[in-house]
């Protein structure tokens, strides 16, 4: 387990490459911003259909 943890610290320290500072905010920003507009996308949807659903159930009922 040591030997795991020591050649994956070595792993990510000498071979991977890093983003720059500007491109890691730019890159989180965009991730932010489609997070934001796929919740809303979800919220609005979910809306629509319960909506939907609750209309279906209330002309069953009459």
């Amino acid at each position: 387990m040591i030997n795991y943890i020591k050649e994956s610290y070595n792993e990510l320290k000498n071979h991977v490459t890093w983003t720059s500072w500007s491109e890691a905010q730019r890159l989180t920003v965009i991730v932010a911003a489609f997070s934001v507009v796929l919740a809303l996308l979800v919220f609005g949807i979910d809306t629509i259909f319960s909506s939907v659903i609750g209309k279906y159930f209330d002309w069953i009922k009459s």
